[in-house]
């Protein structure tokens, strides 16, 4: 009885281990980090600047994850980040209307996502291809109909719009519970937070969420069992493309202005990094919205804690990539102690 009781201890452990890679990965950098740093790191205003520096970045994570549980990927989010929040500011500067904007921007957003979809779906071109297209043809609309530059809020030339510039900027710049603690809570967070709990019901307790992880394991026996695969492929990229408008938003709100040149670079691969650190498996099937919040905060916090040991910049990448190195052959070692198990 009592090898069989750890037999079943350990299959727990291990089951909970690989599950929650992200989370324990998280907890183990905090705690090492902790003890070097001390109240430097660990300290509500700093982790609230974590998150807040990394909820962008984070909010596009969500929709990847589900684009590649379902067996897919997508290249275009950085540049469509930048096309969508230039035709927000755009359209708000035009229209003198948020409300317009903000429509503007997931109606964008969303089609952007069809598109891909679309390509994938029924014209059966491979994912990384369709999005690499689609990446290179949003950048390139965005350099050309904002002539290389940006678009500043309330601003057009020298000119000084009647706009409701503070409404807009608020929607990123707001801070709750602040006489708590001094920066407060950031509404990006919250909003990052509230995605991933809406974005976890959706994978959990809906019939697309189901299909979403059906399409993704085997695609043929998807549809041989009567899965709309291509529709579903193509609701996965429009709810990616919405998130994404929603990060454009974000972004747009908080600095007030989108550059077509610079913004949302690396966004995608940073987006992916996220994902596969979360422990969403590359080929589809496998994979929690909640772990990839929690891989998104793995790689802030690396960079956190680098900014506060005064290590160059230019080394975070490195490290991050090593990060995103290893959390792949913990994959392959986890798919293959499963296997034999």
């Amino acid at each position: 009885m009592k090898n069989v009781g750890d037999t079943l201890k350990n299959t727990n452990f291990k089951q909970f281990f690989m599950e929650n890679t992200a989370l324990v990965t998280l907890i183990l950098l905090v705690i090492v980090a902790t003890i070097i740093m001390g109240t430097t790191f660990l300290n509500i205003n700093n982790l609230m600047n974590v998150m807040f520096n990394n909820a962008i970045v984070g909010i596009i994570a969500l929709g990847m994850t589900i684009i590649i549980i379902s067996g897919g990927i997508d290249l275009s989010v950085g540049s469509a980040t930048a096309m969508i929040g230039l035709v927000a500011l755009t359209t708000i500067n035009a229209t003198g209307s948020i409300i317009i904007g903000v429509l503007a921007a997931f109606g964008a957003g969303i089609v952007m996502g069809a598109f891909n979809g679309i390509l994938i779906s029924r014209f059966r071109i491979p994912a990384f291809i369709a999005t690499l297209g689609a990446m290179i043809i949003f950048r390139s609309l965005s350099l050309n109909f904002w002539q290389g530059g940006g678009m500043l809020l309330g601003r057009f030339g020298g000119i000084v719009l009647d706009i409701d510039v503070m409404g807009f900027l608020a929607f990123s710049n707001t801070r709750l519970f602040t006489n708590l603690f001094q920066v407060g809570l950031p509404l990006p967070v919250l909003y990052w937070i509230a995605l991933t709990i809406l974005m976890t019901l959706l994978c959990k307790r809906t019939a697309l969420g189901r299909h979403i992880y059906a399409v993704g394991s085997n695609e043929r026996a998807a549809n041989l069992s009567g899965v709309k695969v291509k529709n579903v492929k193509v609701y996965v990229y429009m709810i990616a493309g919405a998130l994404v408008a929603f990060a454009a938003l974000v972004e747009a709100s908080r600095l007030g202005s989108m550059n077509s040149a610079t913004s949302g670079n690396m966004y995608e691969l940073q987006a992916i990094a996220a994902v596969v650190i979360g422990g969403t498996a590359m080929s589809g099937g496998r994979g929690r919205p909640a772990n990839t919040f929690f891989g998104a905060l793995t790689l802030g916090v690396i960079n956190n804690v680098m900014n506060l040991f005064g290590v160059s910049g230019f080394l975070v990448g490195a490290v991050q990539g090593t990060v995103l190195l290893l959390a792949v052959l913990l994959q392959r070692s986890i798919v293959k102690s499963e296997k034999a198990y």
